[in-house]
């Protein structure tokens, strides 16, 4: 079974964290996943560079601009994970924009996840329409979820439709601007996680933009099975060094 399914059905509330592949550095990929699994990280969505990332902050923007800077493509990345199914166990998901994996080709692009041991996929500009129709059976022949976001503005019968075609989780965008680290969330945000639980989706939901410490980890996933920390990591991660994550994990003090 595929390892996000797996670690779905754990009982517990989940942590993923999110990080720009080649940032601070272009050889930190490997080493932050290292630092992660030790530290207790449940998931992880390695951040594929792009020059024009719509749904990104500033933050992770700038980690982007950096991490293609430093060198980072998606061959570099194919090559720095090219074994690391033989040390690190947990889910590992790519997050990145449709332009780059086009251009790699959709197919080889799969075909090379699923050679690595990539889990699964998030591609915020690729519609679950377009996905269907043209998509969907690539990423099923190569063992891969693909991963949809919606919003407290998509629609119930958006969000079923979603459902339906979702394997894997469904990535919960705590509001409608882009991702950044925030210090709580407001009632609004709150209503939205509740009214979503509420639709009894097959897809557990877990929470991503804003979380940023315990407290938004905790109303994150008061009615979802987990919430990602993407800003709030990327900026320890440029003020203190890989060599510091633990310290970043220990602060949250996840379970």
């Amino acid at each position: 079974m595929n390892r996000i399914k797996l670690k779905l059905q754990e009982n517990k509330k989940l942590l993923s964290i999110y990080f720009t592949a080649g940032f601070p550095s272009l050889n930190d990929t490997v080493p932050i996943l290292h630092a992660l699994e030790e530290n207790g990280v449940d998931m992880v969505e390695i951040g594929l560079p792009f020059s024009d990332p719509l749904a990104d902050g500033p933050t992770i923007q700038e980690s982007s601009t950096q991490a293609l800077r430093n060198g980072m493509t998606s061959d570099k990345l194919f090559g720095q994970l090219k074994d690391i199914r033989k040390t690190i166990h947990i889910p590992l998901i790519i997050m990145g924009y449709f332009n780059p994996m086009m251009q790699y080709g959709v197919e080889k692009f799969c075909q090379k996840c699923q050679e690595i041991g990539i889990d699964g996929l998030i591609i915020p500009d690729l519609s679950v329409d377009v996905y269907e129709e043209n998509y969907q059976s690539i990423f099923k022949q190569y063992g891969l979820s693909n991963i949809f976001l919606i919003t407290p503005q998509t629609s119930e019968a958006r969000i079923r439709f979603i459902d339906s075609v979702s394997e894997g989780f469904i990535y919960m965008v705590s509001s409608a601007s882009v991702t950044g680290a925030k210090g709580t969330f407001g009632e609004a945000q709150k209503q939205y996680f509740e009214r979503t639980a509420k639709l009894d989706l097959k897809n557990p939901q877990i929470v991503g933009f804003g979380i940023s410490n315990r407290q938004t980890f905790e109303q994150a996933t008061t009615f979802a099975k987990g919430a990602i920390i993407g800003s709030a990591f990327i900026k320890f991660l440029k003020e203190n060094g890989v060599e510091k994550i633990a310290h970043f994990l220990k602060m949250l003090n996840h379970d």
